[in-house]
């Protein structure tokens, strides 16, 4: 499965969760844990808090940087839960992308009326 494909399992998962879980007003924590099931739940395997190694001039930085999730080791997912779509988080995902040497993030904001309004897609050379 290629990042396109994946891309799309992953909107399909969040309408899901947006939808089951009646729209905006809750943690990111919550819209997290669902969007893991509803991925797991498509047979798309992920991993979830991930740890982004950065170094600085050869030395490797004791700084946790984490991605929410990694969907088939290909695809970064940030969860957002804010009313408006902030452009520092297409920054950080951009950075995962780099350190990961990965060509596809996606942000998913819950805390828009209409999640769709709330995905973001944020490529690396793709």
């Amino acid at each position: 499965m290629d990042e396109n494909e994946i891309s799309a399992v992953v909107v399909d998962a969040a309408i899901e969760v947006h939808r089951e879980l009646g729209g905006p007003g809750l943690l990111e924590s919550v819209y997290e844990e669902s969007l893991v099931y509803e991925i797991q739940a498509r047979g798309l395997e992920l991993s979830r808090q991930v740890f982004v190694p950065l170094t600085y001039k050869g030395r490797m930085l004791k700084t946790d940087l984490r991605l929410d999730l990694l969907v088939e080791q290909k695809v970064v997912v940030e969860c957002k839960a804010t009313a408006l779509n902030d452009p520092i988080s297409a920054a950080q995902t951009l950075t995962y992308l780099r350190l990961l040497n990965l060509k596809l993030g996606m942000i998913v904001n819950f805390g828009r009326s209409r999640v769709s309004d709330g995905i973001k897609r944020v490529v690396n050379n793709l």
